[in-house]
């Protein structure tokens, strides 16, 4: 399992890194934009892909 494919999942809204993913980046080269429940704001906002 190779730790390069690991990417961090970040609220856009309170900033805080709430899920962990896995990426081929050989096929996805933009960053990843998913719509996720945020612990911290109780509802669902966008998660961007951070380093």
């Amino acid at each position: 399992m190779p730790q390069d494919n690991l990417i961090k999942l970040e609220c856009t809204v309170c900033k805080s890194i709430n899920y962990y993913s896995r990426k081929n980046k050989k096929v996805l080269k933009n960053k990843i934009e998913i719509k996720k429940f945020c612990k911290k704001c109780k509802k669902h906002t966008m998660h961007k892909e951070t380093k």
